[in-house]
């Protein structure tokens, strides 16, 4: 399945580190963070990728290339004028899009069986899929409700006694979700999330493995200590 990888926002949360370059390309162990990523999909069989580039995305391509040097085919979605947000950035893509992708954030280190998140999302043939997890607040702020299966609330702002999960970070959408959204527009993924709650046609699939981010201070800290620890124990 094609991956469709988010990596184009500012990350004001983490300047003065990203005022030179993107958040996917901050290096830790001398290495960019979206290698990581781009390894940890291929481990996964998952090699046709498209990245949605903005802030300095140019560092990103020049780094990159057409992903042959890593065992992988990477397509390049660019904002150079303005920024689209998540929704208006993959809306952006949709002609390069498969008719169902994985879609995740440029963030986002996910240790997750990938092939059975697949095999769900085909057994139950609906238009999108998140993958949750149960949170209780530890990691970030929860923000999703789950009931019967799918995602009945996703806010991002307002919590409530009920949010006990949290959007791990990856979900799976089918294509034609987008022909509800205009083109050149602003908006973000939250807003396809809704309107796939508000058709019942967005899956929950749970998992019990944590997410990691580099999205915070804390976050790449974090991750920091998950690479270390790899590397100290090799494979």
């Amino acid at each position: 399945m094609q991956v469709v990888i988010l990596a184009g926002g500012l990350a004001t949360r983490l300047r003065p580190l990203t005022e030179k370059i993107p958040k996917s390309m901050i290096r830790i162990n001398e290495k960019p963070f979206l290698e990581y990523q781009i390894e940890l999909l291929k481990k996964n069989n998952l090699t046709d990728i498209l990245l949605c580039a903005g802030y300095l995305g140019g560092q990103i391509k020049d780094y990159f290339g057409d992903g042959e040097k890593f065992g992988v085919r990477l397509e390049y979605s660019e904002e150079k004028e303005e920024l689209l947000g998540t929704g208006g950035a993959l809306k952006k893509t949709e002609s390069l899009l498969e008719d169902e992708f994985f879609v995740m954030y440029g963030d986002s280190y996910l240790i997750l069986d990938y092939q059975e998140i697949a095999d769900y999302f085909r057994k139950f043939n609906r238009l999108g899929l998140m993958v949750v997890y149960k949170n209780y607040n530890k990691f970030d702020k929860s923000n999703v409700v789950v009931k019967n299966g799918f995602v009945k609330v996703y806010n991002k702002r307002d919590s409530s006694p009920e949010m006990v999960y949290i959007d791990e970070g990856i979900s799976i959408l089918k294509k034609e979700i987008l022909s509800d959204f205009p083109p050149h527009t602003s908006f973000s993924l939250d807003r396809i999330f809704q309107r796939l709650i508000s058709k019942k046609e967005l899956l929950a699939f749970e998992t019990k493995q944590r997410f990691y981010e580099i999205g915070s201070p804390q976050g790449l800290s974090d991750f920091k200590k998950l690479i270390l620890k790899k590397e100290a124990i090799p494979e």
